[in-house]
């Protein structure tokens, strides 16, 4: 499968949020990676309801939403209404996986499942008949802008293994760029989220193209 490229909203210019969604799809990006941050999951406040709900009226980009969340459950029906195509929920969140993963499908919506640096690959293991994608966080979740923590590629190659021919895609997020792409994309990674080191480039689509076309 060729790679995928995920933008991270979390960098882009928000005084100009209109402009920067046309330039994602000039520049072919696959996927829109919306991170939602509740200040309590994670050490930091982003974006909610509204602005995917108006990002969703603006672009057939496919809408990526990762809840970094306390409750994800409460609120699935919300972000399915207000415009997600996958909604990626935290194991460590306090939600019930189970619950949280059925009413994602309830609504037609794929359902992925998140884990932090520190969380083990054998914790999704009950998990692997039900979902369409695993994050991988690459850094500790809450700011964007952070460097690759090198010591969760093994885990990313275990989850791979684990998966064993279902039809699940492995997401990385978490300080990636022309250099440490390959290493998530060797260990397994289908799809790179990128924020800070996409956005500044002055050519999108030669930078996301070159992401795409690492061999390994």
């Amino acid at each position: 499968m060729k790679t995928k490229i995920a933008a991270s909203l979390l960098s882009a210019d928000m005084l100009y949020l209109s402009d920067e969604l046309k330039r994602l799809e000039q520049a072919g990006i696959d996927w829109l990676h919306y991170d939602v941050m509740d200040g309590v999951f994670v050490p930091n406040i982003s974006f909610g309801l509204p602005v995917l709900k108006a990002i969703s009226q603006k672009t057939k980009l496919f809408r990526d939403v990762h809840l970094m969340i306390h409750n994800p459950y409460f609120y699935i029906h919300k972000f399915v209404l207000s415009g997600a195509d996958l909604i990626t929920f935290h194991l460590e969140s306090t939600s019930d996986p189970f619950s949280t993963i059925k009413a994602i499908k309830d609504y037609h919506c794929q359902a992925g499942i998140s884990i932090k640096p520190a969380t083990p690959a054998k914790a999704l293991l009950p998990f692997l008949d039900d979902v369409d994608v695993i994050l991988v966080m690459t850094v500790e979740p809450g700011f964007g802008g952070q460097s690759y923590l090198h010591e969760v590629t093994p885990k990313i190659k275990e989850i791979k293994n684990m998966i064993q021919g279902r039809n699940i895609l492995i997401e990385v997020d978490g300080g990636i760029d022309q250099q440490t792409a390959p290493e998530a994309l060797e260990a397994g990674a289908d799809i790179l989220v990128t924020g800070s080191y996409l956005f500044r480039q002055e050519d999108m689509k030669k930078t996301a193209d070159a992401l795409r076309n690492i061999i390994i």
